[in-house]
């Protein structure tokens, strides 16, 4: 178990990485066929002088380059070099996926449903298991990166579990366009770090497979703005203030695709809508089939499928909804199912 001792050396990994000192700490934990090593780099950053753990994760899911880029760019620009405390940064932590462009492990198990895993069973859940007991425990508060599955895009998001009254204040320190009210999923990541008193933001962001520059902005310095809170940010970074509040979003409904056939989307992720505006079409390829979609409901687009072929019942829309028409989520998530 990673530990910091009386004299602030920190122990990880089977290393020692001293006060105001960097280190990349390779995590070995399986070998692909060839019999080839796969290790995850673990890139630390310390201060001289003691303070908080930051862990900022990326690539839970192989195919989410998004949250990777987002994480690549808190190294290079230096963020992640603190002026108290220590902070590690895993822009990897699913190195088999990545290498595959695959969201689950070799062994088919998507790693964030097997938390905290076991010693003994299928690799994603060994995994896990060596990851929360070498890795986790260290981390006084978790930055998660995140994308849409498949061509589903989300507005850049955090998600907090509804009533998690310190995980809200932190989301809007963030300060991402949004925060959503998520259940938190059973075997996840989140609610590992939830049932070890770790608090933790789960960032959603552009979609799988795909790099989007403006996401990776707000990802970098919605990081930046925690860091700043806990007095670990350089006193040498400037940046800007987001103009708008994080908008609440409580309720949200998944709107589907009526027909199957070709879709074209009419509005930008993130827009917000009346009710009955005219939001995208569905078309057969043969020209003899158009079908208008519109809004049921006033809100904020907070996710849209980008896949340019449909079948009846895809998601394909994901919706705020005023807390006046409902209670609670209308639906899950695609990605929960």
């Amino acid at each position: 178990m990673p530990k910091i001792d009386k004299d602030n050396v920190l122990e990880i990994l089977g290393k020692k990485v001293l006060p105001g000192k960097g280190a990349t700490i390779n995590f070995n934990m399986a070998k692909l066929y060839t019999t080839t090593s796969v290790e995850v780099p673990v890139i630390i950053e310390r201060a001289k002088k003691p303070g908080p753990v930051v862990l900022i994760t990326a690539g839970i899911h192989g195919d989410e380059i998004n949250g990777v880029e987002i994480v690549r760019q808190i190294i290079s620009k230096g963020v992640n070099k603190p002026r108290i405390g220590t902070i590690i940064c895993i822009p990897i932590v699913n190195i088999f996926g990545f290498l595959n462009m695959a969201r689950e492990f070799p062994d088919g198990r998507d790693l964030n449903r097997v938390f905290p895993g076991t010693k003994n069973g299928s690799l994603a859940s060994r995994f896990a298991y060596q990851f929360v007991k070498k890795i986790l425990p260290i981390a006084d508060f978790c930055l998660d990166f995140h994308t849409g599955g498949a061509a589903r895009f989300n507005a850049p998001q955090i998600r907090v579990k509804k009533g998690d009254i310190q995980s809200i204040k932190y989301s809007q320190i963030f300060n991402a366009p949004f925060t959503i009210y998520s259940r938190t999923i059973t075997k996840s990541f989140r609610e590992t770090c939830a049932k070890l008193g770790i608090p933790v933001l789960l960032f959603e962001g552009g979609k799988s497979q795909d790099s989007n520059k403006d996401v990776a902005k707000t990802g970098v310095e919605g990081a930046m703005r925690i860091l700043s809170h806990l007095e670990m940010l350089g006193a040498h970074f400037d940046y800007p203030e987001s103009a708008k509040e994080t908008v609440i979003i409580e309720n949200s409904t998944w709107l589907r695709a009526k027909y199957s056939g070709l879709l074209h989307v009419k509005i930008p992720c993130g827009k917000h809508v009346e009710k009955g505006e005219y939001i995208a079409t569905i078309t057969d390829p043969y020209g003899t089939f158009r079908h208008k979609i519109k809004t049921p409901n006033e809100g904020f687009i907070i996710n849209v499928n980008e896949s340019p072929i449909v079948y009846q019942g895809d998601a394909i829309f994901h919706i705020s909804l005023n807390k006046k028409i409902v209670s609670d989520v209308k639906e899950r998530d695609p990605e929960e199912i």
